[in-house]
């Protein structure tokens, strides 16, 4: 006799899966590539404002500010006294041949004076800084980025912006301030050396067209505009260095566009204050 085969009962019909429940959430889009500069710019925006408030602060970070200050003036110092030379004596040179030609050699030393003074100090200062003491504050946070020390300072409370920022940005600001001063003297006495020298002009003639055409708002324009340049070149750089991408071929990076973006903000900075003071402030004379 054989046994039976059990018959295997038959599989119950599968259901089908159950329809997805809209959500209620909007569905995220991806941002613009078109807006990233604008929120580029209102990040730095926000970055320069968190500085000055933190400024006044406490508690304040003295030896991080002297530190910070020595090694930019250290490194910029005889830069800026070496180049304040040359462009001193080009601009002497370039004004004294234009002078010659209309027959005003009288005016040479003024005219020369004032561009030293209102134009090329505070953008020879400002440049130095932001290509040395700025690529190396925007080296040394991207560093410490991609190392997450910044983000172990937020942990234990720390505030990286009071911390490390705020000194170096401070540093930027003096530094731009006293080599303004350093950089208007040596350029002046470097075209006065060459407009007398190379040019057969006389030195009274140098100082009295100087005396006649400036007036002490010249060099309060220059120092505010120093002042200014520190502070867009620090805050710049620090941006830049706070915010690296890629690890550290980021941080190399990142120090290219820090030097590139101070540069382009220091001409169209320059160019608004120098309309706005020859509108406020009439010439001598006038």
């Amino acid at each position: 006799m054989t046994a039976e085969i059990p018959v295997r009962p038959a599989e119950p019909p599968q259901k089908p899966p159950p329809a997805p429940v809209p959500s209620s959430q909007p569905v995220q889009r991806q941002p613009s590539r078109l807006l990233a500069p604008l929120r580029e710019t209102g990040k730095l925006f926000a970055l320069g404002i968190a500085v000055t408030r933190a400024v006044f602060r406490r508690p304040f970070q003295a030896r991080e500010f002297i530190e910070q200050f020595w090694f930019i003036a250290s490194v910029t110092i005889l830069p800026a006294a070496l180049v304040s030379i040359p462009f001193g004596a080009v601009i002497a040179l370039q004004v004294g041949s234009l002078t010659e030609q209309l027959g005003a050699q009288s005016f040479t030393g003024g005219a020369s004076v004032l561009a030293v003074i209102q134009q090329a100090s505070p953008l020879i200062v400002a440049l130095l800084i932001a290509g040395a003491g700025g690529s190396a504050i925007c080296a040394d946070l991207g560093s410490r980025k991609i190392r997450e020390e910044l983000d172990a300072m937020e942990v234990m409370g720390v505030s990286p912006v009071q911390r490390l920022v705020v000194p170096r940005v401070l540093a930027t600001m003096f530094v731009a301030l006293l080599l303004n001063g350093l950089v208007s003297v040596v350029g002046t006495l470097g075209g006065y050396f060459f407009n007398v020298i190379m040019q057969d002009g006389t030195p009274g003639a140098y100082l009295a067209s100087f005396s006649a055409l400036a007036q002490l708002p010249d060099l309060w324009i220059s120092e505010f505009k120093a002042l200014i340049f520190g502070f867009l070149a620090g805050i710049v750089a620090a941006y830049r260095g706070l915010n690296p991408r890629g690890g550290p071929k980021g941080v190399g990076d990142a120090v290219n566009q820090s030097v590139v973006i101070t540069f382009m903000l220091l001409f169209f900075v320059n160019m608004v204050l120098t309309a706005v003071y020859l509108q406020i402030v009439p010439a001598k004379g006038g």
